[in-house]
């Protein structure tokens, strides 16, 4: 899937690119004095507005979204599996030697409350909590995100501002003008460029992997707490392929014949006529 992503990217980036060239040379589109504008002015709002270490936090989100693969809902769900077969056989002390292997923090936290004793509710109301301020946090990133995106295009406008006022101060003088149109020009394209292209999609992004993860703390919550419950293998299964698509889960649907012969639709409706007749 990054393949593909990377792949569109380097498509649809040379196609924007290729716009911008088919009406006039790339460098007419390079001002020095726009970028610094624009950028300078961004990076100042948002050092006004948010601390070091949120952005630090933020970096790191957005570094992990973009390198560090997240595991398939179909993938933990065989985990869990695996794991409620154990405990059954070897008991629930048995997942202490899972507890350290796996790589899933939010997993090995549910297995550390399952190996401790915890009940069921202590359980539910801990990942829970976990899940919770989880959510928040990631929030957080995004509106820090979206948040730079939306100085971009307003320090876009500024730079067009100082541009129309060189202008403006330079009639009768043809240099000063030429000077300034790029400046005017050039810094609304940066900003909407900036934020359109870059910090939005970020943005987006970060909703997204959160949106997944969440996914797969809901199924390890209810596959821990099945686990806890000493519930069936094979009923854990089907209840946590509720979480899957269709096209994701294994099992066969039943067919409209068993149905109709376990609950004996075809002798109840004979049943009725005769009683009519």
């Amino acid at each position: 899937m990054k393949n593909k992503n990377l792949i569109g990217l380097i498509l649809c980036g040379s196609l924007f690119i290729a716009g911008f060239m088919l009406h006039g040379n790339l460098s007419l589109y390079f001002n020095i004095s726009g970028l610094f504008i624009v950028c300078g002015g961004t990076i100042c709002a948002t050092l006004i507005s948010f601390r070091v270490e949120q952005l630090h936090i933020v970096s790191k989100v957005l570094q992990a979204a973009y390198k560090k693969p997240i595991k398939k809902e179909t993938e933990i769900i065989n985990i869990l599996i695996d794991l409620s077969i154990r405990s059954r056989i070897e008991g629930v002390l048995s997942l202490q030697n899972q507890e350290n292997e796996t790589t899933i923090l939010f997993l090995r936290r549910a297995l550390g409350c399952l190996v401790d004793g915890y009940s069921i509710d202590q359980i539910r109301d801990i990942l829970n909590t976990e899940m919770y301020f989880f959510r928040l946090r990631r929030e957080d990133s995004e509106r820090v995100v979206r948040a730079i995106a939306d100085y971009f295009p307003a320090f876009g406008i500024m730079g067009s501002v100082v541009g129309l006022i060189t202008m403006l101060g330079g009639i009768g003088d043809t240099s000063i003008i030429l000077q300034a149109i790029p400046i005017a020009l050039t810094s609304t394209l940066y900003g909407l460029l900036f934020a359109n292209f870059f910090f939005l999609p970020f943005a987006a992004t970060i909703k997204e992997r959160t949106n997944q993860e969440l996914l797969l703390q809901k199924i390890i919550l209810e596959g821990v707490i099945a686990i806890s419950s000493e519930l069936n293998p094979i009923i854990l299964k089907t209840k946590l392929e509720s979480f899957l698509t269709p096209s994701q889960r294994a099992t066969e649907l039943v067919s409209y014949s068993k149905i109709k012969d376990r609950f004996n639709i075809e002798k109840q409706k004979e049943a009725e006529e005769q009683a009519e007749t």
